[in-house]
């Protein structure tokens, strides 16, 4: 079962326990506090429908759909008793507060009992499934396909702590990467990949889904290299914990199968933050797609009437995880401005038409990619998506920039607001610096910021 899967599989049943709280809770209520016959009326009804959908909005929020694939039981547990606490006390004030009760206490009461029955009949099937997965996991039935990158005296041991646990640890080894080309320890207990030179081919023509560094401690600049190049993958790292002074608070331990490793992590932006920012990329754009379809056909037809071309300007960038996408925009520049090969703009270019200086200054080229973020392609903050040409070049002269690729693009970034559109490579690579500080300090607080400030530039006419 895939990830995907089984967040629909729990979804499915959140929704269905979750009315069968509500029903179980109304004839309780009814028989304790009316203490009459059961009648279900409007109100029963409403809550029926309405509340399950409360419930998986209310746990998509929390994050418990969020890689999913890695829950384990006690996260399981925490998750519930979380997101039952916070659901049940806003229901209680907005459905049960204003019923009639002989006795004040007798709220209280209320309240503990639908905690209790939320709580218990959402774990129960949550917890059963948890643990079959888990023990399939500990059986070596399902795993995580998984490379060693190294082949030294240091990956076996790694491979060798590993097999030995008593239970299995979730790691499907597929394969080994080689680095010092002479390495052959590994030859005999695990399939040749190819060289860590090769590590983008080797990772499209296989599956991975977990790499493991293991790495001398001495290879500190070569570690730090390793992971950069697996940055724009969706893949989990983790490296021996001797390698933790090296990237000191970008590490945390990782005990969900037992596995004696520390996990690189590319944020800290907790998973609640994560699907809230997505809730609001959907929310919003949305509603931006509705209203300003006024504001579409106006420029639609200016940018149509005043120069040869189409109304919009699409490009395929390269998005999250390397995942390519078109882009969408009001075009602002004359037909086949690019005929001679891929060119950047400057402030005094002759390419970019009359309405088009307009629509850049203010930013309004960029609103019709409010599509690409409702579909998932963008967000509405995150570093701005390049081409794979650019892309190259950027790399070449600060591989650094492959972190950029661990989040979704987006319509405004830190780099946008703070440098501007870039002219060439060079300050294409002081914008990303801009950009990896968004990552490294990714929050709800600072996307709001930056979308305060790019209003702020649309309003001024001050965009670059």
């Amino acid at each position: 079962m895939t990830s995907r899967q089984k967040a629909i599989l729990f979804l499915i049943v959140d929704f269905i326990t979750a009315a069968i709280v509500w029903f179980l809770f109304y004839i309780y209520r009814i028989k304790t506090v009316e203490h009459t016959e059961v009648v279900f009326k409007g109100n029963f009804y409403t809550g029926l429908i309405a509340l399950p959908f409360f419930w998986i909005l209310l746990y998509t929020i929390q994050g418990t759909y969020h890689n999913i694939k890695e829950n384990y039981r006690l996260k399981t547990i925490k998750h519930t008793l979380y997101g039952t606490l916070m659901g049940c006390i806003l229901i209680f004030f907005a459905f049960v507060l204003n019923d009639y009760v002989s006795v004040y206490t007798q709220f209280y009461t209320l309240l503990l009992v639908f905690i209790g029955l939320h709580f218990t009949i959402t774990l129960i099937p949550r917890f059963i499934f948890t643990t079959i997965y888990v023990k399939r996991i500990h059986k070596g039935i399902i795993g995580f396909d998984t490379i060693i990158i190294g082949g030294s005296n240091r990956a076996l041991e790694v491979l060798e702590d590993i097999n030995s646990l008593k239970q299995k640890s979730g790691y499907n080894f597929i394969g080994y990467v080689n680095i010092n080309g002479t390495d052959t320890l590994l030859s005999d207990k695990l399939p040749y990949l190819g060289h860590i030179d090769n590590i983008h081919d080797i990772l499209k023509n296989n599956k991975v889904e977990r790499a493991i560094i293991a790495l001398e401690s001495s290879d500190h600049e070569r570690l730090k290299g390793i992971i950069t190049e697996l940055a724009p993958y969706d893949i989990k790292i983790s490296t021996i914990p001797d390698a933790y002074d090296i990237l000191a608070g970008q590490l945390k331990m990782n005990s969900i199968f037992g596995a004696l490793l520390l996990d690189v992590t590319p944020s800290i932006m907790p998973d609640w933050q994560f699907s809230t920012k997505r809730l609001i990329d959907i929310g919003v754009s949305l509603i931006a797609l509705i209203v300003l379809i006024p504001f579409y056909i106006t420029v639609g037809i200016i940018v149509k009437t005043t120069s040869k071309g189409p109304v919009f300007f699409t490009q395929e960038r390269i998005g999250k995880h390397g995942k390519k996408f078109n882009i969408i925009k009001f075009r602002t520049m004359v037909q086949n401005a690019e005929k001679n090969g891929p060119q950047l703009s400057s402030s005094e270019d002759k390419r970019i038409t009359g309405i088009g200086k307009f629509l850049r200054k203010t930013r309004f080229d960029e609103f019709p990619q409010f599509w690409n973020v409702l579909i998932g392609d963008m967000s509405l903050v995150g570093p701005r998506p390049e081409r794979q040409y650019y892309i190259d070049k950027i790399a070449a002269k600060d591989p650094q920039y492959l972190y950029l690729h661990k989040v979704r693009p987006g319509i405004t970034s830190w780099g946008q607001v703070k440098f501007g559109y870039a002219e060439n490579v060079e300050q294409m690579v002081q914008r990303m610096k801009y950009d990896l500080l968004y990552i490294r300090n990714m929050s709800l607080a600072l996307d709001f910021k930056i979308m305060f400030y790019t209003i702020a530039i649309i309003f001024k006419g001050a965009g670059k």
